[in-house]
């Protein structure tokens, strides 16, 4: 049996989705589709520990230079709160993404910006920044 997407996302009957059947498209070079999409992705990129797609999915004015994650750390779920367009090339989406690092238990609450782009292989969705809830 195929590994389930990290992101938590199911099928209308509630069977979880292969990581290869979700996620896995995006991490492999296909464009996520929307905001929300791309929010799992990026969560997804966490568990694995996917530093090149994560800074590939930030947007450039925004990106960091470089991108260390927390070693140790064991991502445990992906809630997402609520999506939306803000604008036609806007959006946001509100997660809760809970972790354990050190022994500890956090979560993080975050309302995060995307920005949808024209390129040359067709229109991808960016990571702009987030406000902490």
């Amino acid at each position: 049996m195929a590994a389930s997407c990290p992101c938590g996302r199911t099928t209308p009957k509630g069977q979880a989705l292969s990581l290869a059947d979700c996620c896995g498209l995006y991490h492999a070079g296909q464009h996520a589709p929307d905001a929300e999409s791309l929010m799992r992705s990026r969560y997804s990129a966490f568990v694995l520990g996917d530093v090149p797609y994560l800074l590939a999915t930030w947007h450039s004015r925004q990106r960091p230079a470089e991108l260390t994650l927390e070693a140790g750390g064991k991502w445990l779920g992906l809630e997402i709160k609520q999506h939306h367009l803000t604008g036609a090339d806007t959006a946001e989406v509100e997660f809760v993404a809970r972790f354990r690092v050190g022994g500890k238990a956090v979560r993080q609450h975050e309302r995060s910006r995307f920005v949808r782009e024209a390129s040359a292989d067709g229109d991808r969705w960016f990571y702009v920044d987030g406000d902490e809830l």
